[in-house]
C-alpha cells in the first residue's frame, strides 16, 4: 500500500500558519479550568519578577491555538451530509493523502516535546509535515501508520512545542 506516491507526501513542511488570536488571559483561563490547573502563573497577577517574568499559558494550550475564525467555512458542516465522510480533516496546510483517503482513520495517540511556556500576547505559528508513513502487520490485517510532526513557535520564531500524532488507517 506504500507506494512511490504516497512516500513523496512525506517529508516536506507546510506553510507557516499564525493563530487566529493570540495568547489571550481568557482564553487561557478557560483552558486552565477546563484542564483543572489553577496554577497561579497562569493568571493575570503571575510574579512578573518569578519564574516565567509574568503570566504564562499551560504547556499544551498552544496546541489548541490553531482554530479557524470566526466566519470561516466548518469542514464538519459541510460533509455533514456525506455518509461516507469520517471526520477526518487535514491538519494545517497538510494535503490529503489521496491513496489513502478511501481507508478509515483511528486516532494513535500523540507525544509532545515541550520547550517553553507561551506568554501573554504572543502570536503563535504552526507548520505540519508528514514525518513518516509506513505499514504493520497485525494478526486483523495490514494498518497504515501516519506519523505527523507539528512544531509551535512564537512569532518571533521561539519554539514552544513538537508534537508527534499518529493517525492509524486499516487496509481492507
Amino acid at each position: 500500500m506504500i507506494t512511490d506516491d504516497v512516500r513523496a507526501y512525506i517529508g516536506p513542511w507546510s506553510e507557516v500558519e499564525i493563530a487566529c488570536d493570540p495568547v489571550e488571559q481568557g482564553a487561557v483561563r478557560r483552558f486552565a479550568q477546563a484542564i483543572m490547573d489553577d496554577d497561579p502563573d497562569y493568571g493575570p497577577d503571575a510574579d512578573a519578577g518569578g519564574r516565567y517574568g509574568g503570566p504564562v499559558a499551560p504547556p499544551l494550550f498552544p496546541n489548541h491555538m490553531m482554530r479557524r475564525p470566526f466566519g470561516t467555512p466548518d469542514p464538519i458542516q459541510e460533509h455533514a451530509a456525506d455518509p461516507g465522510f469520517d471526520g477526518a480533516v487535514p491538519g494545517q496546510g497538510l494535503p490529503v493523502i489521496r491513496p489513502l483517503a478511501h481507508l478509515p482513520v483511528l486516532n494513535g495517540g500523540s507525544e509532545f516535546e515541550f520547550f517553553r511556556y507561551a506568554r501573554f500576547g504572543e502570536t503563535v505559528t504552526v507548520r505540519q509535515r508528514y514525518a513518516d508513513i509506513h505499514e504493520k502487520q497485525t494478526g486483523k490485517g495490514t494498518m497504515i501508520l501516519v506519523v505527523i510532526e507539528t512544531e509551535l513557535h512564537t512569532g518571533a520564531g521561539d519554539l514552544l512545542l513538537r508534537a508527534r500524532r499518529t493517525l492509524i488507517r486499516r487496509a481492507p
